[in-house]
């Protein structure tokens, strides 16, 4: 059963909140973020230090991470962030397009991650574990959160709402007009009820953020491994996360773009896809897939859709039935002859948050060949992979809106 634990958050003063506030760490490139991060509050000096270095500095170097932890104290110093003095859980809510989900920010179990009662659905490279391992080790904190998410308990959603009838603590919209609430549940009989009735959820999922929680999982067990006094009872037990309930999340879709056709011509092209699809031209306007096994391809000027054959799919199989695999089999493998989706450079990923519009530009400038637009996976897909200890292709899932960092950190100490 799974574990939400209250902690003494560290947290920004009121009046800062929008200027530490930052994207995550890896949805920025350095010189993205150097441009992000204009405020020297900016988040983005603790979690990308790499910013305040010189270029010819290795971003997996010591350096980096000794800058990380002397820009995070830099904040605590000069008391734009401070811990609480009693321990809580807070409730983070995000707005986008009209849509508030709700989540309940408290401490995850070490034990819970190893024990695969926290489940997962994506691999994770070792130099991106061992870098946000590093980060933690060497600051003894937990930078950002992590994406969880968990099936939905009548009696927790009530208590949320219940809380955030209140004023929050913080209120602001940012930049890409996504809104930003938080509030602190102080009720001690709020937290105790929210960590009985948790402890009674039979598993949560990782939805964003795998690397991060490899990272806050295995440096919580490095510290119980090299403590010869260790008693379960102490703060590196556990690391934050950021828990919401399944039916408030929306997965939205991560499409495809290719550079070449593998020495097909567009027309030798289509019609090697009507081995496995329905094709269908649909013209100049941008066509969106409406349903699980149909695809929008942009080629050449003009909009398809590919309906996937019966047989190209299996609905038993819970990979197999996915898009991102009919795709894969069919068309990246099977024509184009990409067989890695991680390390071949003739294909890239867009999340469905930039639009389709970004397809058809990226074609259009030359620098693509051909799109694909996908439908996107359900939670409820995710959570069945998860379940059946099965890991989605590469670039699967995107989730919108983004966390932002350093609205809360916790300490392993």
């Amino acid at each position: 059963m799974a574990v939400i634990k209250p902690f003494k958050g560290i947290r920004p003063v009121k009046d800062k909140v929008k200027d530490v506030a930052s994207r995550p760490y890896d949805v920025l490139n350095k010189q993205e973020a150097r441009e992000e991060a204009k405020s020297k509050y900016s988040y983005l000096h603790v979690v990308k230090p790499e910013i305040d270095l010189p270029d010819n500095v290795d971003e997996y170097s010591d350096a980096v991470y000794q800058k990380g932890k002397e820009n995070f104290f830099k904040l605590i110093d000069e008391k734009v962030l401070k811990q609480d003095i009693e321990k809580y859980l807070y409730i983070y809510a995000q707005t986008m397009n009209g849509k508030t989900q709700y989540g309940i920010v408290g401490c995850a179990s070490v034990d819970d991650y190893i024990n695969n009662v926290i489940k997962k659905h994506e691999l994770t490279r070792k130099d991106k574990e061992e870098d946000r391992m590093n980060h933690v080790r060497v600051s003894g904190m937990n930078y950002e959160p992590v994406f969880f998410t968990y099936p939905a308990v009548k009696e927790i959603d009530e208590i949320v709402a219940d809380v955030v009838k209140a004023e929050p603590e913080y209120d602001f919209v940012t930049d890409d007009d996504f809104g930003h609430h938080f509030w602190l549940i102080r009720d001690r009989e709020k937290i105790n009820r929210i960590v009985e009735l948790y402890s009674k959820v039979p598993s949560a999922y990782v939805a964003d953020g795998h690397h991060r929680t490899a990272a806050a999982a295995l440096v919580g067990n490095e510290r119980k491994k090299n403590n010869p006094n260790h008693t379960g009872n102490e703060e590196y037990n556990y690391f934050l996360a950021v828990h919401f309930p399944s039916n408030q999340l929306t997965i939205i879709d991560y499409n495809r773009v290719v550079k070449d056709l593998n020495g097909y011509s567009e027309e030798e092209f289509i019609e090697k896809l009507k081995e496995a699809f329905e094709v269908v031209e649909k013209g100049t306007e941008i066509y969106k897939p409406a349903g699980l096994h149909t695809f929008g391809m942009y080629l050449g000027g003009k909009w398809y859709l590919l309906k996937a054959k019966q047989g190209t799919y299996d609905d038993k199989d819970p990979i197999g039935v996915l898009d991102v695999t009919i795709l894969y089999n069919h068309v990246l493998k099977g024509l184009l002859d990409i067989k890695d989706l991680r390390t071949d450079n003739r294909i890239d990923f867009v999340g469905g948050i930039r639009g389709l519009g970004e397809l058809k530009q990226r074609v259009d400038s030359g620098e693509m060949k051909v799109a694909f637009a996908l439908y996107p996976v359900s939670m409820d897909q995710l959570i069945t992979i998860a379940d059946t200890g099965n890991i989605m292709p590469p670039k699967t899932t995107w989730f919108e809106p983004k966390l932002r960092s350093g609205l809360i950190i916790h300490s392993l100490d």
